[in-house]
């Protein structure tokens, strides 16, 4: 396998969360080629685990999909944080739930073919009941569902987002359940 070189980057459009660039690419017999890249901040997610083993999710509307999905907690980085405190914030603000006792999981690449976004992904199995505080724009329900009925909608393709099918099935494995 020969060499990659990125010749350019040229910035196409600066969002919130992203930015979306062209990059001129020289390839390894010599050609180049124009690939789309976007930045991101990178993110956090955590999988909070009740007493008895049940998980605690958030469902939400997502534009992308143009659907409401069934998801772990999670939210971008916030200026100077690290993942695990960013995990343990978007605990808080989307569930009402802290955790003194965070575990990372896993980090994972969402998109590896155009996309830089890195989520740190954590695990909590002591819960302290605390405050949701949701950012203005963000509308979502809480619901609890046992590990197993989760597993069977990531396998039935009830749920689709990949940080959380990675993360329950990682959890999953690393309990031995």
């Amino acid at each position: 396998m020969g060499d990659y070189k990125r010749v350019r980057r040229k910035l196409e459009h600066e969002g919130r969360i992203v930015k979306f660039y062209s990059d001129t690419m020289q390839l390894p017999d010599g050609s180049t080629t124009v690939w789309d890249f976007i930045e991101h901040k990178g993110a956090a997610a955590i999988v909070p685990v009740t007493e008895n083993g049940d998980i605690i999710m958030v469902r939400q509307y997502r534009n992308a999909p143009e659907r409401y999905t069934l998801e772990i907690p999670a939210g971008g980085l916030n200026a100077g944080e690290d993942k695990k405190t960013a995990a343990a914030r978007e605990l808080e603000e989307e569930t009402g739930y802290r955790s003194e006792k965070v575990e990372h999981l896993l980090d994972l690449y969402t998109t590896v073919a155009f996309c830089n976004e890195l989520i740190g992904i954590y695990y909590t199995e002591e819960l302290i009941p605390s405050k949701q505080h949701l950012d203005p724009d963000e509308f979502l329900n809480v619901e609890v569902h046992p590990l197993a009925e989760l597993v069977d909608m990531i396998l039935t393709g009830k749920i689709q987002d990949a940080k959380t099918n990675a993360a329950i099935l990682a959890y999953k494995t690393k309990k031995g359940l």
